[in-house]
């Protein structure tokens, strides 16, 4: 039996990959942690064969538990992450396993097969050279570019230039050339498109729910179940929106819930 170590600060999410671990019936979870500087301490301690590692922990985020392991631990390590693209793509170039939520259990145990074969390889040497060259990529990188999300935007409102905060959006609508504002019981018209603006938010903050809608994730209160595979959402101030069948995954994700879960309420 392999040892596995789980480290997700959502709960919903990381009591799915202790289960998934454990149905594989190869591996034992001897450490569920819920940021990044307790799985710098059980791994250390309980030194597991393998790492669930999600990139993005308040406390201290994936790449900084790699660094604070280096020379200490070296578990063949699966990253999760939920919109880290700069990830994603060093991952793909540094062949290092990683899961991209919302994932299925199919993809989940391809991650998991490779990585059992990893840590049960002898040739590890070189994963850990694959590995330290990531994190070594990622720390330059980091202090070279901080990406610069839009905090703020100007929109016309009878001749007056008004100055709308992005935080205090509650959503994003579509609206022909246009982008419709919702802030409270107001709204702007912006001129632009959803493909235009959507790169510009910041997605720990706004996420796209339908064609339609980008949402402050902020603001949601409860994912009610509707019809076809689709849902409804519930804003705190009572607006209702639509959640298609394409977007429903990833917003249970990003909720902390996953995909064959009862549906959700509150996240």
């Amino acid at each position: 039996m392999l040892s596995v170590i789980v480290a997700d600060d959502e709960k919903l999410a990381r009591r799915r990959l202790v289960r998934l671990i454990e149905e594989t019936g190869d591996a034992e979870v001897v450490a569920a942690c819920a940021g990044g500087r307790e799985a710098v301490a059980q791994t250390i301690e309980l030194q597991p064969q393998l790492l669930f590692l999600d990139v993005q922990m308040p406390d201290l985020d994936g790449f900084g538990v790699l660094g604070e392991l280096a020379g200490k631990a070296s578990p063949a390590t699966v990253f999760v992450t939920a919109f880290d693209q700069y990830a994603v793509k060093a991952f793909e170039v540094h062949a290092v396993d990683y899961l991209l939520k919302p994932f299925d259990t199919a993809r989940f145990r391809d991650a998991f097969n490779r990585a059992k074969d990893r840590a049960t390889s002898r040739g590890r040497g070189n994963e850990d050279e694959r590995m330290r060259a990531l994190l070594a990529e990622y720390v330059a990188t980091s202090q070279q570019t901080t990406k610069q999300y839009l905090d703020r935007v100007a929109v016309r409102d009878d001749g007056v230039l008004k100055v709308v905060r992005i935080p205090d959006v509650d959503w994003l609508e579509t609206d022909g050339n246009y982008i419709r504002l919702h802030v409270g019981a107001s709204n702007h018209l912006l001129r632009a498109t959803a493909a235009s603006i959507e790169p510009q938010l910041d997605p720990r903050s706004f996420i796209r729910v339908h064609r339609r809608y980008i949402v402050n994730v902020d603001r949601i209160v409860e994912v009610q179940p509707w019809f076809a595979g689709d849902a409804v959402l519930v804003l705190r101030n009572g607006a209702k929106l639509r959640v298609s069948r394409t977007y429903r995954e990833r917003l249970h994700s990003r909720l902390g819930a996953c995909a064959d879960a009862p549906e959700i309420a509150t996240p």
